[in-house]
């Protein structure tokens, strides 16, 4: 019997990450442990150098390596560049961002990529949908604030806002529920940006000007990426968008642009995804029901002033949503 289309596909593509996987740089990881020491060695040469290098360059700089940074820190959590999970975590550890604990962000990104949950709002942590219940318990307020939020501008101005205070609130539920396992993991953040902060006001640089001109606008780029990231759709295949951004924007994000194949294929490291996604792009195309777009620029001309519609969850047929 003649093959299908999509088994033929899938042990095409299968070849190809055989290849790459034998090839030096991808067992090596050396492009992975080349990035670390660049983000770590940028960012702290920058507030080292930043008087001889002026203010607005040198904030500047911290705010690409600090974006930068959160972009390893989630090529971390996936188990690049080695096996053991626990010294993946110790070159990450650092607060640069000053904001999120690691074990944090990795616990909800790993539940994140239950992909036939995707999008979910009780499910997804990820996730920018709210619950129907959820949604028409809203004050009328909080829901004109959620739909400025849902704008391009919205989410980079009030997204960072409105994720950092949704994180204290974690915090402080956690420290009056007693949860030990979590307070121990901000007792160690909370260390570690002391650390952090020491660096700082060492190197004559403003505490008050990183977080504000540096560590805030740093979360608001990585919301350029996640803006309409994932949409609600029946197929989980179809709920990650893939974006053919320019080359800067594929370096800062580490090409999780193609976020319909890192979804697909989560344990491939960051310098495969391009050569895979172009040697089956027709296929991911049609996988992902057509959720491409051509740059970040359309998502700004689109919804500059229009909000993107992730408001209340339409729901999924239990078929797609509860498959293991």
């Amino acid at each position: 019997m003649a093959k299908s289309k999509a088994v033929y596909l899938h042990e095409q593509q299968r070849a190809l990450i055989g290849r790459l996987s034998r090839s030096w740089l991808w067992r090596s990881e050396f492009p992975t442990w080349v990035l670390i020491i660049v983000i770590y060695g940028g960012w702290f040469a920058t507030l080292a150098f930043h008087a001889t290098l002026g203010l607005l360059p040198a904030t500047l700089l911290l705010i690409w390596f600090t974006a930068w940074y959160m972009s390893l820190q989630h090529e971390l959590i996936h188990g690049h560049p080695t096996r053991y999970p626990r010294v993946n975590q110790l070159l990450g550890l650092m607060p640069l961002a000053v904001w999120y604990p690691y074990g944090l962000y990795r616990d909800s990104h790993l539940a994140h990529h239950r992909a036939h949950l995707l999008t979910l709002p009780d499910d997804d942590p990820e996730s920018y949908y709210f619950s129907v219940h959820r949604w028409q318990r809203l004050p009328h307020w909080y829901r004109r604030l959620i739909r400025l939020r849902n704008t391009f501008p919205g989410r980079l101005l009030l997204g960072p806002l409105l994720d950092i205070m949704q994180m204290l609130a974690a915090m402080i539920a956690a420290f009056r529920a007693r949860q030990r396992d979590a307070i121990v993991m901000w007792m160690v953040h909370g260390l570690l940006v002391g650390v952090t902060f020491a660096w700082i006001a060492h190197c004559g640089f403003s505490l008050v000007w990183f977080l504000l001109a540096v560590s805030y606008p740093a979360l608001a780029l990585t919301k350029v990426r996640s803006f309409l990231e994932h949409r609600a759709e029946e197929d989980p295949l179809a709920r990650s968008v893939i974006n053919e951004a320019a080359l800067p924007w594929r370096v800062l994000f580490l090409n999780l642009n193609y976020h319909s194949v890192h979804h697909d294929l989560p344990g491939v490291p960051w310098y495969g995804l391009r050569a895979i996604y172009l040697n089956d792009r027709d296929d991911y195309q049609t996988r992902n029901g057509g959720f491409v777009v051509r740059g970040y620029s359309v998502w700004l001309r689109r919804f500059l002033f229009r909000a993107v519609d992730v408001n209340a969850h339409p729901g999924f047929n239990a078929s797609n949503s509860n498959e293991p």
